[in-house]
């Protein structure tokens, strides 16, 4: 994943500190991105790396999440 990402501005800053403790889920990737392209950029770069080292990403077992918000409580500043 950090290659995947490292060319890119647009990432989740992983720190020293942070760990995984639950095993169980360290082949799940979860890309988070504001825009779809930035989505399919991330999928296909992964696909690629993960590609070179031998995974194979099942696409019939991988899902999309698309959750659209906005933000309703507007301020206004006088």
């Amino acid at each position: 994943m950090k290659t995947s990402t490292s060319e890119r501005k647009l990432k989740i800053q992983w720190k020293t500190c942070m760990q995984l403790d639950d095993l169980h889920f360290t082949d799940h990737i979860a890309l988070l991105s504001h825009i779809h392209q930035q989505t399919q950029m991330k999928t296909m770069s992964v696909a690629t790396v993960s590609a070179s080292v031998g995974f194979n990403i099942h696409k019939k077992k991988s899902n999309m999440l698309k959750y659209n918000t906005q933000n309703t409580n507007k301020h206004n500043h006088t």
